[in-house]
């Protein structure tokens, strides 16, 4: 309709006049809490992807070795290497419900204007998050490990 076309080039001018407005001032950068808020909302889901990750991997690695690689005669590392392929086929499938799983937590999207969001405090931060949350979350994930001390020594006895 007319009128709703012309109320929405309306406040399309405005909003593109704050904007404007917005890129002429100087903007402050992050506080030190926007930057911890930064940090967490990227950390939370790299700790699920690095779990996931490596627990499929081990598990999966462990199993092609203790089958396949019985069979054909692939080494350690090949089938660790298809573990792996499983692993991230695996993360492929399960991106969107870790990503959905760490919003239901909570955290929300930190509350920064696009020039402080753009700052190398904020990336820093971002970037500093996603690897410690990776490392917390493979460290987590070698949980698989604790159990194939049992597998190996039933496999020895046979």
């Amino acid at each position: 309709h007319s009128t709703e076309r012309s109320c929405l080039l309306f406040f399309f001018f405005f909003f593109e006049s704050i904007a404007i407005a917005q890129e002429k001032l100087e903007v402050a950068p992050p506080s030190p809490g926007q930057l911890r808020h930064v940090f967490f909302h990227n950390a939370l889901p790299f700790v699920g992807f690095g779990f996931l990750d490596n627990a499929i991997m081990i598990a999966a690695g462990t199993q092609i070795e203790l089958s396949i690689g019985v069979v054909l005669g692939i080494s350690t590392m090949a089938g660790a290497a298809l573990g792996n392929l499983v692993s991230d086929l695996a993360g492929l499938g399960l991106a969107g419900y870790v990503e959905a799983l760490a919003s239901r937590l909570g955290l929300s999207i930190p509350d920064l204007t696009p020039k402080q969001a753009d700052m190398w405090q904020t990336r820093l931060s971002a970037h500093l998050g996603k690897a410690i949350g990776v490392t917390i979350g493979c460290i987590l994930g070698m949980f698989p490990l604790l159990f194939f001390g049992e597998e190996e020594e039933k496999l020895e006895e046979k």
